[in-house]
């Protein structure tokens, strides 16, 4: 879990730095960093990828705009003493996206959901990370345009890991 703090104390850092960071300019001289859950090894899941039919879904975003993402491939796994799954999207890039919601949306974390950015393994397999789960920008910024998780990703149990809800 080093890899997972080097990676949180860098966001932080680039979210209060950086001239490209979401946190509005004004905000930032405030920025203490992000509100995280500790790390969960029980939420880092090596998972089978199942090919999925390659459909497009038209995703609502929070500025009532659209986006297209096809269907990439889905995995199943076992969390919250119950079966679970996931749709992993395409967007065009390496790798698949992974937005969803749980029971902790709207409570400790953003309502709207978080995201996973999910690289695929040489051996078929994904490592789905729920400790890297993280805030879309326009929770930060109101300026983005963000995708939220379609139902097929609404998970019916609280995954206790990743980014919390941002307060500033």
């Amino acid at each position: 879990m080093d890899a997972l703090a080097q990676h949180r104390a860098d966001k932080d850092d680039y979210f209060k730095q950086s001239h490209d960071s979401p946190i509005p300019h004004e905000d930032r001289h405030d920025f203490s960093g992000l509100n995280y859950y500790d790390a969960d090894p029980d939420l880092v899941l090596d998972l089978v990828v199942k090919e999925s039919d390659g459909a497009e879904l038209t995703i609502d975003t929070t500025d009532e705009q659209q986006r297209v993402y096809r269907r990439a491939a889905t995995v199943e796994f076992e969390a919250g003493g119950q079966q679970n799954s996931l749709a992993l999207y395409d967007t065009g890039h390496a790798g698949y996206f992974v937005p969803f919601r749980d029971e902790t949306s709207g409570k400790d974390t953003y309502g709207a959901g978080r995201y996973l950015d999910v690289e695929p393994n040489d051996d078929g397999t994904v490592t789905i990370d729920f400790n890297y789960a993280y805030n879309p920008l326009c929770v930060y910024n109101d300026a983005y345009s963000c995708p939220l998780p379609p139902a097929e990703n609404w998970l019916q149990i609280p995954i206790e890991a990743g980014e919390k809800s941002y307060s500033h």
